[in-house]
């Protein structure tokens, strides 16, 4: 995911300041991403240098005033560009899988040891999606079809999460039967 995309969407959905951007892509589910908050701040000047984004400085009494940025219909257009733009496949890369190929050299109990322990961190980002997904109600629905998109969002996250639970939890059923 590109940052500028994520951002013209959300401005797309409400004006925000950086700070407020910022916020939404620590809480989120949806909105993945791994930079710095420098990242953000730059992609806000670069959209608007673009002319996809425009500001209003707002002054406050005893804060500093703060910059509050809105989409333009150049920023829309793009971004409604990018949407319809066909992806690439998804890729699942996953380390646990490169430790997995070469678990059998691993004592019976390493190899339980290693799979108990990924079984729990599955767990644990389950039960974070689902913690999540309960709290954030906070998005956009400007529509029912709108409401309709990010709840199945949320849904494919939890069930991506569910379905490596399933796997994992297969393997070590398997694998005990194997080491009988």
């Amino acid at each position: 995911m590109t940052i500028q995309y994520a951002i013209l969407g959300l401005l797309s959905w409400r004006p925000s300041s950086g700070y407020e951007l910022k916020k939404v892509f620590e809480d989120s589910t949806y909105l993945y991403w791994s930079g710095n908050n420098n990242q953000i701040y730059k992609s806000l000047l670069q959209l608007q240098k673009d002319g996809m984004i425009q500001y209003e400085t707002i002054h406050q009494d005893g804060s500093p005033s703060k910059k509050i940025y809105s989409v333009t219909a150049k920023g829309m257009s793009e971004l409604k560009e990018w949407i319809i733009t066909a992806k690439e496949a998804p890729e699942f890369k996953k380390p646990f899988l490169i430790q997995l190929a070469w678990a059998d050299m691993l004592s019976k109990e390493e190899l339980a040891g290693l799979l108990t322990k990924y079984e729990k961190e599955i767990e644990g980002q389950l039960i974070q999606q689902k913690e999540k997904y309960d709290r954030e109600k906070d998005w956009p629905n400007r529509s029912q079809r709108e409401t309709f998109l990010w709840n199945m969002i949320s849904v494919n996250l939890m069930s991506t999460y569910q379905s490596e639970l399933t796997w994992v939890r297969k393997v070590r059923a398997q694998l005990a039967r194997i080491e009988e």
